[in-house]
């Protein structure tokens, strides 16, 4: 769970970047509908759709390179000083694996199946950029200080980092080489499993969807459901005119529920973040979740809002996409059907409308009160209830931190009592700090001395776990973590 909590902290740098997408992408599709659906041929764009389509380019450089942004931001927010060398060595080992494991490479090495072949199409996701980051930042957290012989010393320290998250970037990728493509094959084998149970499995569709974005595992059951991986098809049937009539099954149902939970569920669970957050955040946590709502009624773009709290609160990313499943079954039992061929957004409901498959569009209104009010109150109990750390409301934002002063503008003398408080530097195996907090591992508990951390004029003292120490120290605390670090080399 520590390591989970400190992967969602390093993960709201890159999210910080998302926001900006949906806002370009919605205004885009707003002035550029077309640019969603396509453009006849020979068609000339007015001025307004020029402008549109530029915003929409300019929103799909970040949300579809998301997976680098990921990379970047874990090896910088994970390695210890939040050193961009941790970052650097991310970007190689993003783009070592990807490169090594390309469809295109493996080929070469090994015969491909069908299923094989689409796994490794879908190789630059998320997943692949979350594992480069802690390879970046976990590399430079060990290797920062190695040094090497003389004639190899141009290598030693920080200049090596990169160089060891290559050669372990090599050893992941034949890892992956051989259990990627069973990862994928059994979310495909999953897919076919569960396409006999009509609404019950579209709801198991739906919430696995969700479930597997974190890991762009996904995109095996988008092809089970939405190709004709195995002769489904739902969406490509739906956009060629088709009706359920000329399938299998009820046209549609794989697409429709996620209409009413993006378009209106996504801004309910904003909302109640918003409502939830400490005072002092509510104008962060609103450009945060507030611009992630508008992308996904807009145009169906999610991740801004789920990668900004499916590692903070993981259980509550679990509810979430059990309220997809629950909406899914609901939407096809009541017959509402539309389609998206980007995503379940505002946009691809009004292009999707006039098609043959789609049926009762108008259910959206009640489907989303519904969604928006189911969303906002589950998220707003368990919040409160558990008090989850969803945006606005991490343990950094305490009001008496924000206040702390200390008493004492001596950094290195501040630095010094803690330091001796908390048993001398060998009993120090970690220092990182965060907006207001010193946060420290140890090796032995029974060596803290709290009176004589606190005479160094700090706010307070938590001890979150055995080996856990935080010293709540003011916005000031960068500069005692500085000299605190200086004293402990």
């Amino acid at each position: 769970m520590k390591f989970l909590q400190k992967l969602g902290k390093a993960l709201m740098l890159p999210v910080a970047c998302l926001p900006i997408c949906g806002i370009l992408m919605g205004i885009g599709y707003a002035l550029c509908p077309g640019t969603m659906q396509g453009f006849a041929e020979g068609y000339t764009l007015s001025l307004l759709e020029k402008i549109g389509y530029y915003l929409v380019q300019a929103g799909g450089a970040l949300i579809n390179n998301m997976a680098i942004l990921f990379a970047i931001g874990i090896g910088v927010g994970m390695s210890d000083e939040n050193d961009g060398t941790g970052g650097l060595a991310a970007l190689a080992s993003w783009l070592m694996i990807t490169t090594l494991l390309s469809t295109g490479n493996v080929s070469q090495i090994v015969s491909l199946s069908e299923d094989a072949t689409l796994a490794f199409n879908s190789i630059a996701n998320p997943f692949i950029g979350i594992i480069s980051g802690i390879i970046g930042s976990s590399c430079y957290n060990r290797f920062k200080g190695t040094k090497l012989p003389d004639f190899l010393s141009f290598f030693s320290g920080k200049r090596c980092v990169a160089i060891v998250a290559g050669v372990v970037s090599i050893l992941v990728s034949v890892v992956l080489l051989f259990v990627w493509p069973i990862l994928f094959g059994a979310l495909v084998a999953l897919g076919e499993a569960i396409v006999s149970l009509d609404a019950i499995g579209a709801g198991l569709y739906a919430f696995f969807n969700r479930l597997l974005i974190p890991f762009g595992l996904h995109h095996a059951l988008n092809n089970v459901f939405w190709f004709d991986t195995i002769g489904l098809g739902d969406l490509s049937h739906f956009w060629a005119g088709d009706t359920s009539a000329d399938v299998a099954w009820s046209l549609g149902m794989y697409m429709s529920g996620f209409f009413p939970c993006m378009m209106f569920g996504v801004p309910g669970a904003a909302l109640a973040m918003v409502h939830t957050a400490k005072s002092s955040k509510k104008k962060i946590a609103i450009g945060l979740v507030g611009s992630a709502a508008l992308a996904a009624f807009v145009c169906g773009v999610t991740e801004p809002f789920e990668f900004g709290f499916m590692f903070l609160a993981p259980g509550l990313y679990i509810v979430y996409a059990l309220l997809y499943a629950i909406f899914t079954v609901i939407t096809t039992l009541v017959g509402f059907r539309a389609g998206f061929s980007f995503s379940a957004g505002a946009t691809d409901l009004v292009f999707s409308a006039p098609l043959p498959a789609a049926q009762n569009t108008w259910l959206i209104i009640p489907l989303g009160i519904a969604a928006f009010l189911v969303f906002y109150v589950v998220f707003r109990f368990a919040i409160v209830k558990f008090d989850l750390k969803t945006p606005g409301r991490e343990d950094d934002d305490q009001e008496i931190e924000k206040k702390a002063v200390l008493a004492n503008d001596n950094f290195t003398e501040v630095a010094s009592i803690i330091l001796e408080g908390i048993g001398g530097k060998e009993n120090v195996t970690s220092i990182d700090n965060c907006i207001t907090r010193l946060r420290l591992e140890i090796k032995d508990y029974t060596k803290i001395d709290e009176k004589k951390i606190k005479s160094a004029g700090v706010a307070g003292v938590i001890r979150p776990g055995k080996n856990s120490v935080q010293v709540i120290v003011g916005t000031k605390v960068q500069f005692v973590a500085d000299e605190f670090k200086k004293l402990c080399k």
